[in-house]
């Protein structure tokens, strides 16, 4: 139930009236035949599986119950029978369209749990291959939108460049989509020899491909009409719904953990926070744009920072020992059996940590119990927050528009419904 209103309220009477007690019950002086329109769970333009069911006056939203539950992945249920380094690859079919940036979230938390400090090498690879992720999530978003909108062109200018990021990251780490590159204190394994030219090179497309985009829309009287003053949502609204990320700051509000609460040394690199006037689709679009500008600047100077060193740390609770260890003493061999037969065991306690994944804050609590399996692990997914907001942003605009409004804040459902 949301908002107050019952879903099983909603539905016509056997005579084809709607109930007094439904979404008519707002219109008390006024009698209007609704019209009753379940837009998902199974249709393109929800970008998921994910339900709003509408009532219509013509072609104007009157009200809107959003509803999730449809994908129903059972993440958190999941992790409590799986080691902790069995569930990265979890991590990774939360926000799929950034994965890497879930992996980091998670081991950063255990990392956080267990003290132990990662070698400098791999923070900087974590923040540069975070920011790819960054950029390949907003232009997914934007690109999506604008083909909601009736935009197709932009959406091949954005998925080009997408595309050969995922060939950098197909060489890194074997896998395009669900990378599970991150290891509990470090990485799987290091950069390939021409990694930073690579990069380089795409990030020098992935701005003229978005430049091309921003010329095409930025006077196009369609996208104008499209995006201007549709679904606006106050910095004041969307902080009591919980927003994080662009679409917060969309809204006119600057917070951006990265700067906020600075890990992995964010404060030490130059970049600018954009906001947005006033939390419109255009204001929710745009920022992303901008938000490429930044993440381009940081994966540049971490590139010119980037030191030498190991890519995972020494610690032996977490790291398994070399194999001419594990093969040529008893020392390497006990440790690898530790590793293998008895898990990561962090102490027994409970931790939240968070990082700034491309949609807002992703956070994870952790409950130990002192075994190799979590205890329990709750996900804090930004989609969540920005979803609860849907149904009252759509209510009093056209059908098209909760489209919009609904590629504009951006939900994953395999994120949202964890």
């Amino acid at each position: 139930m949301i908002a107050g209103i019952d879903p099983h309220t909603l539905l016509p009477t056997a005579k084809g009236e709607s109930s007094s007690q439904g979404l008519n019950a707002a219109q008390p002086k006024e009698k209007k035949d609704l019209v009753f329109v379940n837009i998902g769970p199974s249709h393109p333009a929800t970008h998921g599986t994910l339900r709003a069911l509408c009532a219509l006056d013509g072609e104007t939203i009157v009200a809107a119950v959003t509803e999730i539950g449809y994908l129903h992945r059972g993440f958190e249920k999941d992790t409590e029978v799986h080691t902790f380094q069995q569930c990265i690859p979890y991590t990774d079919r939360l926000n799929y369209v950034s994965a890497i940036m879930n992996n980091v979230g998670f081991c950063k938390a255990v990392e956080r749990m267990l003290a132990i400090q990662v070698p400098e090498r791999a923070l900087y690879i974590r923040v540069i291959t975070c920011e790819l992720n960054r950029i390949i999530d907003h232009l997914v978003c934007a690109g999506a939108n604008l083909v909601d909108i009736g935009a197709l062109t932009n959406f091949w200018y954005s998925f080009n460049v997408r595309e050969k990021v995922y060939n950098i990251l197909e060489k890194l780490c074997g896998a395009r989509l669900t990378s599970s590159y991150m290891r509990i204190g470090g990485l799987s394994r290091d950069v390939y020899p021409a990694f930073e030219d690579e990069v380089i090179a795409v990030l020098k497309e992935i701005r003229k491909g978005v430049q091309d985009v921003k010329k095409l829309i930025s006077t196009n009287r369609i996208f104008l009409d499209r995006a201007r003053d549709i679904c606006v949502i106050s910095g004041e609204k969307a902080i009591q719904y919980g927003w994080t990320g662009p679409t917060l700051r969309a809204s006119g509000v600057e917070y951006d953990l990265r700067r906020a609460e600075p890990y992995y040394h964010y404060e030490d690199f130059k970049f600018d926070v954009p906001i947005g006037t006033i939390g419109d689709v255009y204001d929710r679009i745009f920022i992303r744009f901008y938000e490429i500008d930044e993440s381009i600047h940081i994966i540049e100077q971490a590139l010119r920072k980037l030191p030498g060193g190991p890519v995972m740390t020494d610690d032996k609770r977490v790291a398994l020992p070399p194999k001419q260890q594990t093969y040529g003493n008893i020392e390497g061999l006990m440790n690898h059996f530790k590793i293998i037969m008895h898990g990561i065991c962090p102490e027994p306690g409970e931790i939240y940590d968070a990082t700034e994944a491309a949609n807002g804050e992703l956070g994870f609590t952790i409950v130990s119990d002192g075994s190799k399996n979590p205890y329990r692990i709750k996900c804090r997914p930004p989609c969540f927050m920005n979803f609860a907001a849907y149904h009252e942003m759509i209510e009093g605009v056209i059908i098209a528009d909760a489209v919009a409004n609904l590629g504009s804040i951006n939900i994953i459902a395999g994120e949202l419904d964890r």
